[in-house]
């Protein structure tokens, strides 16, 4: 009588299946799309709540503050107004700054894709491997944290940053110091937190433990 042979298993390779995790580039993990999916969000959403730019270059609105006291109460007002405007254009002093000194604008890049894929959203299993020599966790975000230093406060780019934050935030002062407010209206349903940084107050996302577990 014939003996049948036994099923045949199938068995998964396990160690390739790690290895093709593991492999898999940091920017195609979905922490990192939900990340920028919810900041792309936020920026949208921000774009949408600005005012319109006629309205803040009305010159019938403009006079002279008859005080310091009044000249920071009106900042305040058109900050509130027109703060998705006003973060536009301290944005764009940072641009027009960083693309005049593409040293400085190369340097940054630099950096921040540094922490990016060497840090926030590489993977945790896996230990940093560079020139031969494994580096924790610990020892990476050290690392980072002293070139972070050397770039911003040893070179140009520190300076460069510095420079076009005072410029915009200066364009700030000055409009709403002269623009009078009188006629500026909030929505009493308006959110306090608005505009392009307003994701940093708001709830985590789904993105964000992956960054917090590493802080």
């Amino acid at each position: 009588m014939a003996t049948s042979s036994p099923p045949i298993l199938p068995i998964s390779n396990q160690q390739s299946i790690a290895t093709s995790a593991q492999s898999q580039p940091p920017v195609a993990t979905p922490a990192v799309r939900a990340f920028i999916n919810h900041l792309t969000d936020s920026v949208r959403n921000g774009f949408a709540q600005r005012r319109p730019w006629s309205e803040l270059v009305d010159r019938t609105a403009f006079s002279r503050p008859e005080s310091v006291s009044d000249a920071a109460l009106r900042i305040r007002k058109n900050y509130s107004y027109f703060r998705v405007n006003y973060l536009s254009l301290v944005a764009l002093s940072l641009a027009f700054s960083l693309l005049t000194n593409p040293f400085s604008l190369l340097l940054l890049l630099s950096l921040l894709a540094a922490w990016v894929f060497l840090y926030l959203f590489r993977p945790s299993d896996p230990p940093l491997v560079l020139f031969g020599r494994t580096f924790s966790e610990r020892e990476t975000l050290g690392v980072l944290v002293v070139l972070s230093v050397v770039v911003v406060f040893l070179t140009s780019v520190g300076s460069v940053l510095i420079s076009a934050l005072m410029v915009g935030v200066a364009i700030v002062c000055v409009h709403g110091a002269f623009r009078v407010p009188d006629d500026l209206f909030l929505d009493e349903q308006e959110p306090a937190a608005v505009g392009f940084l307003s994701f940093l107050g708001a709830t985590p996302s789904n993105a964000a433990p992956v960054v917090a577990a590493r802080v």
